[in-house]
């Protein structure tokens, strides 16, 4: 048993002797290489760098000017274009609003006395009837007509200037 053991740390040590021993030598084309890059003059010279410009200075002298980075305060004084459109913030939310446009499909039409209304079918897959007058979509969508094929009206957005615009939008029948 104790043979197996002295057997296989020889055969261990004469493997690792092996491998160094390929590690060892045959360096003689590196060292030739190195030799002549030493051996070449140093010649090469770089290229010293450019002179950067010199930095021309700009005076700003238009004080008595609108800042082109500022909104024109007036505008924003008469309510963005002037056109007096504004959102009613005092009445309550129609269940509708809460819906974007482009998430509802208008699945039909129901003429009932006289009245016609509006199918439209949510995103939750319930259909609701509306008339016109009401309020659909997030940007105070009032419904202005409805035809056999779309739901037409008008939302008040904004105009990026602080006012509002008025932006018409329809809800097709869906195929």
């Amino acid at each position: 048993m104790n043979t197996g053991k002295h057997t296989k740390f020889v055969l261990v040590v004469i493997g690792a002797l092996g491998l160094l021993a390929g590690c060892t030598g045959g360096t003689s084309d590196l060292d030739e290489y190195i030799k002549t890059t030493m051996d070449k003059p140093a010649n090469r010279r770089i290229k010293p760098l450019r002179q950067p410009k010199p930095y021309e200075t700009f005076v700003y002298e238009a004080n008595d000017s609108r800042s082109p980075f500022m909104p024109d305060i007036p505008a924003l004084v008469r309510g963005g274009n002037g056109s007096g459109i504004a959102k009613d913030l005092t009445r309550s939310r129609e269940f509708l609003e809460q819906f974007p446009l482009d998430s509802m499909n208008m699945v039909g039409t129901l003429d009932l006395g006289g009245t016609m209304y509006g199918l439209l079918q949510t995103s939750d897959g319930l259909v609701h009837r509306v008339i016109v007058g009401n309020y659909i979509g997030q940007n105070d969508g009032q419904i202005k007509a409805i035809t056999d094929i779309e739901i037409e009206l008008l939302e008040i957005i904004s105009d990026g200037l602080g006012g509002y615009i008025e932006r018409p939008a329809a809800v097709a029948l869906s195929d």
